[in-house]
């Protein structure tokens, strides 16, 4: 959901997506003498029930000043009307779904120690988050449910609440566990359970599974089997193969496994089609191996499509991967047949959506994955793209263009020198790597830990946004880790869905949550790394000259306040 408020002095606008809001604001044409002394905004959120303020404060931030309220706690939040924010955005990442909520953004004059909140030029916007069910109502329209884990685990928040203490990855219903999930497990446990009620005779579950090492969803689709669903499991039998059949085992869920059958490349699908009496109605996708790493680990999204067209090409799609004579070359040419890949250059169908199953493409053309460079290429004010893996040559032309197109990716780890050096020359693409602040790092922080259950260890998502923010946007959301082997040797699928604000508002906040949160701690591990890292960065400014003007000089920083108002 959106809005646009016009004060006297500033323009608020909020996106609200499921747990995250994003607001940006900026002084209207007229106002640049509200820029000269500017120490930041404050933000006071009420949270309101039928209509009815329930609950009013300033929202907290960690970043404080560094000769004001000395002697606190490192990591403790303080209020942004003592300790202003000093940008032109912010992001409320404690707001629940399908609830509403005010935000006043009052400028802040004065100094550190005697504060002047000029409430005359303050603007107040008000917003609801999505509902976590989309396809609450009418069943004959396409709904999306989008549930995102927490992927946060080396963060200010974890350090305070749980400390050094390692999560319990056999308790899905500790507070560690419910944290890191944020939704994720009981989303997809739910998903499942919808075949486990006194009607599961009605039901079928086809399931297409790379990782399967996760006890309680292996319990889960064990109890849709003892109700009487249909449960069929295809998992894979190569790379993870002894962990697999191992949880299958404990599961006791072998009379309704089978081992994928191997051929070359991955059989990296990780997507459940839910059937009612006989006919496909929704599918679970995503970037969500069903592991413990996967659900409460680094970034992924579960990904529920309620559209039983949709549902149905992913039945027959499974039906061909649990095929036992299934060979690449007819495997290819039905997934073609399914969706051809658009043509060089073209968007993707308002219409409808695209279910793009691979393999699909040959290892010299590789014409998706072009085409998904086109579509990147394509954004004219902000991308958005994750990239778990590998940076292919034809997104990291993309990335390289200069522009006025603000592009943002975020990697797992760090790329090569020179190629970091190209894609900072362009001047309008912002990247982010996985990385924690160690103890020491800045003054006020403390030190960050991981859940220990990863390798891949902060990123896994593979999705792409363009032009989130305006009329016409395309999310583009799946399996494929955007590179040559996803597209001709892997199984994968991905759909590119367009106009659909929902889902483009669910995903920008969550990508924002993730950009901004790994952002500073690479820009702080890149310092320590040149040796220049300042502890002292952690504390606000306390001259408006010294952070104001890199918001009003081109770059990186000016495009952001501008688009994410909607210009």
């Amino acid at each position: 959901m959106r809005n646009l408020v016009r004060g006297g002095v500033l323009a608020v606008r909020a996106i609200g997506g499921l747990h995250v809001i994003i607001v940006a604001w900026d002084f209207l044409e007229g106002q640049d003498a509200k820029r000269e002394g500017l120490l930041g905004f404050a933000i006071e959120r009420s949270e309101l029930k039928q209509g009815e303020v329930f609950e009013r404060y300033f929202l907290r931030g960690i970043k404080r000043f560094k000769q004001k309220d000395e002697g606190v706690a490192p990591g403790t939040p303080m209020p942004t009307s003592e300790h202003p924010i000093q940008s032109f955005q912010w992001g409320d990442y404690s707001a629940k779904p399908g609830s509403t909520y005010r935000y006043k953004i009052v400028p802040v004059y004065g100094k550190p120690k005697l504060i002047i909140l000029d409430e005359a030029s303050a603007t107040t916007i008000e917003i609801s988050t999505e509902a976590e069910l989309g396809h609450v109502g009418d069943s004959s329209q396409t709904t999306h449910d989008v549930y995102f884990n927490r992927g946060v685990a080396g963060s200010q928040a974890y350090a305070r609440k749980f400390g050094k203490s390692k999560p319990d990855e056999t308790d899905p219903d500790s507070d560690q566990m419910k944290w890191l999930s944020r939704g994720l497990f009981e989303a997809l446990s739910g998903f499942i359970a919808r075949a486990s009620g006194p009607d599961a005779s009605d039901y079928k579950l086809r399931a297409m599974l790379y990782e399967f090492r996760y006890l309680p969803i292996g319990k889960a689709f064990n109890a849709a089997r003892k109700a009487g669903a249909d449960v069929a499991i295809r998992y894979e039998a190569r790379s993870y193969k002894d962990e697999n059949e191992a949880m299958i085992a404990r599961a006791a869920i072998k009379r309704i496994c089978k081992p994928q059958k191997s051929r070359a490349g991955i059989r990296h699908n990780k997507f459940i089609v839910l059937i009612h009496k006989d006919e496909p109605v929704a599918v679970w996708t995503g970037s969500t191996n069903i592991s413990v790493g996967g659900i409460y680990g680094h970034a992924n999204v579960g990904h529920t499509i309620w559209d039983k067209a949709v549902a149905g090409l992913y039945l027959d799609y499974w039906k061909r991967l649990a095929a036992p004579d299934v060979t690449r070359g007819p495997l290819v040419q039905a997934n073609l047949e399914v969706e051809p890949t658009p043509a060089q250059n073209a968007k993707p169908p308002a219409d409808r959506m695209l279910t793009l199953f691979s393999p699909r493409d040959k290892k010299r053309t590789l014409d998706t994955l072009r085409w998904y460079a086109d579509l990147m290429g394509s954004a004219k004010k902000i991308l958005c793209m994750t990239f778990a893996f590998n940076l292919d040559e034809v997104f990291s032309e993309v990335l390289e263009r200069p522009g006025n197109t603000l592009r943002y990716a975020v990697f797992d780890k760090a790329l090569e020198t020179d190629e970091e050096t190209k894609i900072d020359q362009a001047r309008n693409t912002v990247i982010a790597v996985g990385s924690k602040l160690e103890m020491g790092d800045l003054e006020n922080f403390l030190g960050e830990r991981l859940t220990g259950f990863n390798k891949n260890r902060y990123i896994h998502t593979k999705f792409m946004l363009v032009d989130p923010l305006g009329d016409d946007p395309v999310t583009t959301t799946g399996t494929a880790n955007f590179s040559g082997p996803s597209q001709y040797a892997n199984d994968e699928n991905m759909v590119v869905i367009r106009g659909d604000t929902r889902v483009a508002d669910i995903y920008f906040g969550e990508f924002m949550r993730i950009f901004d949160h790994l952002y500073s701690r690479y820009i702080v591990s890149k310092m320590k790394k040149a040796g220049t890292n300042d502890p002292n960065a952690g504390f606000l400014k306390t001259n408006a000259k010294a952070w104001v003007p890199q918001h009003f000089t081109q770059g990186r920083k000016a495009l952001r306040r501008r688009y994410f108002m909607g210009e």
